[in-house]
C-alpha cells in the first residue's frame, strides 16, 4: 500500500524509475560476491547500473559476533514496480547462495533497495526509502560517493552521511572499486 509523503510522489513505473541499491556480506570472498551480484542485476536486466561507490570495510551492526562486512551501493534505472523489483533482488541473493540466518547475522550477500524514485511506499514487505537508511553510516558513506546531492525523504545525502559520519566505515584497504 502506498503511503503518501510530504516529499515525494505515487511510486509507479511507467518508465524507467531512478533507484538506489545497498550490497553487503562478510562471508567467504565478499567484494567477488557484490560484483556478482551487480552482474545479476545487469543481465536479468533488473537494474541498469549507472554508478558504483568504491568498496568499503565496515564493522558488523548488530547483537551477533562476526567478521566484518563489505559494502557498497549502486545508482540505476528500473522499470520494475517495486515489489516486483524485490523478488528479483531476493532471487539474485538466493541464486548466489544466501541462506536465511538470524536477523543481522552473517550472509555471504545482502541487497537492500535503499530509494525508488522520489516516492515512498509501504507495505508488509518493503518500505521506501529504506527504513534505516538514515541510521547507517556504512549505506550513506558509500551512497554519498556516489550521489551527494541525491535528496531523499527531504534530506540531502551528502549532509546525512556528514552528520552520521564514519561510524567504523573506512575504504577497503587495496582501493579497488567496481567501476
Amino acid at each position: 500500500m502506498w503511503r503518501p509523503s510530504r516529499y515525494s510522489k505515487p511510486l509507479s513505473a511507467p518508465e524507467p524509475v531512478e533507484v538506489g541499491i545497498g550490497l553487503g556480506g562478510n562471508v567467504g570472498d565478499s567484494r567477488t560476491m557484490i560484483a556478482r551480484a551487480l552482474e545479476a542485476l545487469r543481465e536479468r536486466k533488473v537494474v541498469a547500473i549507472k554508478a558504483v561507490s568504491s568498496l568499503y570495510r565496515t564493522a558488523p551492526w548488530g547483537p551477533v559476533a562476526q567478521d566484518d562486512f563489505a559494502n557498497a551501493c549502486a545508482i540505476g534505472v528500473t522499470d520494475l514496480k517495486p515489489l516486483d523489483l524485490l523478488d528479483a533482488v531476493k532471487k539474485i541473493e538466493h541464486d548466489l547462495g544466501r541462506v536465511e540466518t538470524v536477523r543481522w547475522g552473517p550472509r555471504i550477500i545482502d541487497i537492500d533497495i535503499l530509494f525508488y524514485g522520489d516516492g515512498a511506499y509501504e507495505d508488509s514487505r518493503l518500505i521506501l526509502p529504506h527504513r534505516d537508511l538514515f541510521q547507517r553510516a556504512f549505506v550513506l558513506q558509500p551512497l554519498a560517493e556516489i550521489a551527494p546531492d541525491r535528496i531523499i525523504g527531504g534530506r540531502k545525502v551528502i549532509d546525512a552521511a556528514r552528520e552520521i559520519g564514519k561510524a567504523d566505515v573506512r575504504l577497503w584497504e587495496d582501493g579497488r572499486s567496481f567501476a
